[in-house]
């Protein structure tokens, strides 16, 4: 597991938000720094590249976090499936089909519950 390297503060300069932003988004579960032994958040360089992609969509694009939610799923599990494809042979084929149709169907029904849920607010 890589360590953090930079305090809320420091990380909070370099992404350019105000601290409490990066608390926000932990309590969201968009971001999971670790603790340092006196519990302070420690932001990896993981972190950052993470946080970079969150800024850019509710900056440029408008996501809201829900939404962030959803995408940074997506964009997980694509990688999940991308690793899992890349390790298949001959021999464990049909085992890793079974789990990457799983996963997709699993990503698939996550966005479309958000979608849903996300065109029925409009509605009303």
């Amino acid at each position: 597991m890589e360590s953090g390297v930079y305090i809320i503060s420091v990380a909070a300069r370099l992404l350019e938000v105000h601290p409490q932003t990066l608390r926000k988004y932990e309590k969201y579960g968009l971001v999971r720094p670790s603790r340092s032994v006196g519990m302070l958040r420690l932001y990896s360089e993981e972190d950052l590249i993470r946080l970079k992609i969150i800024k850019t969509l509710v900056d440029d694009y408008g996501v809201n976090l829900a939404g962030i939610a959803i995408i940074m799923d997506l964009i997980e599990g694509i990688d999940e499936i991308s690793m899992i494809s890349n390790t298949t042979d001959e021999t464990n084929f049909n085992s890793r089909k079974a789990i990457i149709n799983e996963k997709v169907k699993l990503l698939l029904e996550n966005f479309v519950v958000w979608w849903a849920k996300k065109r029925i607010k409009k509605k009303i």
